[in-house]
């Protein structure tokens, strides 16, 4: 018996877009039946997400796409299946969609689950559907590639649906590619470093970057550090937004060498802090805020505010299981117009 993933059965009955998962030598051939596709009217799917609090769960089904062996787990050490992933990103679809949204990009999928085999993916050709969009983008060499973006849920949980756990996008929307519309700042701490000092750096590079005139906003990664994003009005291109992170970081890390290094290598990180400004160039991508992480736990990326920081330690304080707070977090008081500001990249 094998396991194939599939986008939908065509009307005679053949798999679109199948692609090989493995063998499963635990489910004997007399068990394998088709499987048969529940479709709800939209009134059905209004009233299902609209009963309650208890309701605001919404399902992949929800929105019309069918989860493959939604039983597979996903995150051992919690529980977690493959089905709960899709469920939690179908819940979560009017946070998410806000970042991830008609953005080049880059998937991490795990076929197998998180600890299986992984990989990345930014390119297609039509195998992850209809609702999955694509943008030709030319490449350094002068080549043109597709590369993938979804403008709904339903692109997005068709990824899901294929193994992609993680979502990581360009720093530039489809409409205007060449245009960033943010910095990212990621704070990547040398192994064992404590986290209070990853709290730090991220407060020091707040103000200054204030001192410029940006405005910042602090995301828990969903790993081991931070992220610090200053959203842009579009109108400065990849090579200048490039330089000025590039320019900024290295002058950080001069003026503040015992915190900070500009220095990619980890044998050169040594109790400091690596500032990555690499976020910042053509084609480089970040992770999107709710993102889940391919790690232990089923962690997500968070945005929080900077008045809440000292409280948190460590950078995957929030999980999958979370979503709920999640969600009433994001329409408190505290995070209200996170990621907003109208600011552009300064001369300095």
């Amino acid at each position: 018996v094998a396991e194939i993933n599939f986008t939908e059965f065509t009307d005679d009955g053949i798999l679109r877009h199948p692609s090989f998962v493995g063998l499963r030598e635990d489910k004997p051939a007399k068990d394998v039946v088709k499987e048969v596709p529940k479709h709800l009217s939209a009134k059905e799917t209004k009233s299902k997400r609209s009963k309650g609090k208890a309701a605001t769960h919404a399902t992949a089904e929800d929105f019309g796409i069918e989860i493959s062996s939604p039983d597979r787990v996903i995150f051992p050490e919690v529980g977690l299946t493959k089905k709960d992933v899709a469920d939690y990103y179908a819940t979560i679809e009017p946070l998410i969609m806000v970042d991830a949204a008609e953005r080049p990009m880059t998937l991490i999928r795990f076929p197998s689950g998180r600890t299986g085999e992984s990989f990345f993916q930014k390119h297609d050709k039509g195998t992850f559907g209809p609702h999955v969009k694509h943008i030709p983008i030319e490449e350094s060499d002068g080549s043109i590639e597709d590369y993938l973006y979804f403008d709904d849920i339903r692109g997005l949980l068709a990824c899901v649906q294929m193994g992609t756990i993680e979502f990581h996008g360009w720093g530039s929307k489809v409409e205007k590619v060449e245009y960033p519309d943010r910095l990212v700042f990621d704070l990547d701490p040398d192994v064992g470093l404590d986290f209070g000092m990853v709290k730090e750096a991220a407060v020091r590079l707040k103000a200054l970057l204030g001192d410029l005139g940006l405005k910042t906003f602090p995301l828990l990664s969903g790993g081991k550090g931070l992220h610090v994003v200053a959203p842009l009005d579009q109108t400065r291109d990849w090579p200048t937004v490039k330089s000025f992170a590039e320019r900024f970081t290295r002058a950080i890390a001069e003026a503040e060498p015992k915190l900070f290094t500009a220095n990619i290598r980890k044998v050169q990180r040594k109790d400091r802090i690596f500032l990555d400004w690499l976020r910042n160039q053509r084609g480089a991508t970040a992770v999107m805020s709710y993102s889940a992480r391919g790690r232990e736990g089923a962690p997500v990326a968070a945005p929080i505010a900077w008045e809440e920081l000292d409280k948190y330690d460590g950078g995957n304080h929030f999980s999958i299981r979370d979503v709920d707070e999640l969600i009433e977090r994001a329409s408190s008081k505290m995070l209200a117009g996170w990621g907003k500001a109208k600011q552009a990249l300064p001369d300095a």
